[in-house]
Parts: structure tokens; C-alpha cells; sequence
């Protein structure tokens, strides 16, 4: 059962688990599947949680066995001293395409391909071609900037590197110098 800090970020998953829900339902050749990862390997920016986010994909972190939560850690640290783009997800298992704390994931990756936000776009080449040639016209997506504004009640966003750098018992050296970083030495 979730904590008073962590209901909000449990009622938002389950609003966006019901819209991903009814969207696959409507369209059950919905290309955002497992081994797919588009969207992990061309990210934007690094990603922004909030402490309750984060609190979450720390759970989904300290099952991870050591050599793996190690290797994420040399991929965060790499990506906070010199970020190139698109960043690829540092948690991506490249190999089998899927995220190994996907139960856990952030917001952003949650509605990534089924919200969008006004004036935006759809963000993903396969989804916006197909919605161009009109095979996607009875979506009703996910508004976005509602979740948006339901995850800046949570609180203060920090970059996932930051978190990770911070916070992240069993991986001492993760983000150790990083320029910037707030690590614990």
C-alpha cells in the first residue's frame, strides 16, 4: 500500500496505466511493446524525476544484481560529464531491448507514445506517420500537460544523474566527479 508521499504518484501511474490500457485495447498492433526501446535510445534530455519517482526506481535499482547496478552507474556518470545526443537510456538492456526496472519507470517513460502535448507533436516517427496517414484518427491520447502539472505537484525535478549520484547505496563511485554532482563522499 502506498505511503502518504507516494499515493499521489501511484493515483497518476494508474490514470496513465488506464489510458496506455484503453489505447493497446483499441489498437492491439500498438508498436510500443517490449523490444522495441525507440523512444530509450533517442532521448532528448536526461530524464527528470521527482523525489517520489525516484524513490520508486531506487526500489526497482537495489534488485539489480551489483555488476549490472554498477554498469548503470559508469553509464550515468559518463552521461552527466559529457552528455551527447540522443542520450540512450542508461537502464536500457541494449541486448534485449527492454528496461530492467520497468515496473518502477519514471513518468516520462510511462506515457512516452501515448501523450502528447499541445503544439508538440507525437514525438515518435513510427507513431507520427501513422497518424498522419489517418490510421490513428480515433485516439483519444493522453494530455500531457495535465500529467505534466500532476508530477510538478509532487515537487522539485532533479536530473536522474543527480538522484543517482546522491543517493544510489552499493555504487560508491557513481558520479564521484562529475563535475557538478552533489555526491556523497
Amino acid at each position: 500500500m502506498p505511503d502518504a508521499t507516494s499515493a499521489p504518484l501511484h493515483r497518476l501511474h494508474a490514470d496513465i496505466d488506464a489510458r496506455v490500457a484503453a489505447i493497446r485495447q483499441s489498437h492491439p498492433d500498438w508498436q510500443c511493446a517490449r523490444g522495441c526501446a525507440t523512444c530509450c535510445r533517442q532521448l532528448a534530455d536526461v530524464p527528470r524525476l521527482s523525489a517520489a519517482e525516484w524513490a520508486l526506481l531506487k526500489q526497482g535499482l537495489a534488485t539489480l544484481p551489483p555488476s549490472r547496478l554498477a554498469g548503470i552507474g559508469d553509464k550515468l556518470a559518463r552521461l552527466a560529464a559529457a552528455p551527447s545526443r540522443p542520450i540512450v537510456c542508461p537502464m536500457l538492456d541494449e541486448i534485449e531491448g527492454a528496461c530492467p526496472v520497468y515496473a518502477q519507470r519514471p513518468v516520462a517513460c510511462r506515457t512516452y507514445g501515448f501523450y502528447v502535448q499541445r503544439e508538440l507533436g507525437l514525438y515518435c516517427g513510427g507513431i507520427e506517420q501513422r497518424a498522419a496517414g489517418g490510421e490513428l484518427a480515433d485516439v483519444v491520447w493522453g494530455n500531457h500537460d495535465a500529467v505534466d502539472h500532476a508530477l510538478g505537484a509532487l515537487g522539485e525535478l532533479r536530473p536522474l544523474t543527480e538522484w543517482f549520484a546522491r543517493d544510489t547505496p552499493g555504487v560508491e563511485d557513481a558520479g564521484q566527479n562529475v563535475p557538478g554532482s552533489s555526491a556523497k563522499t
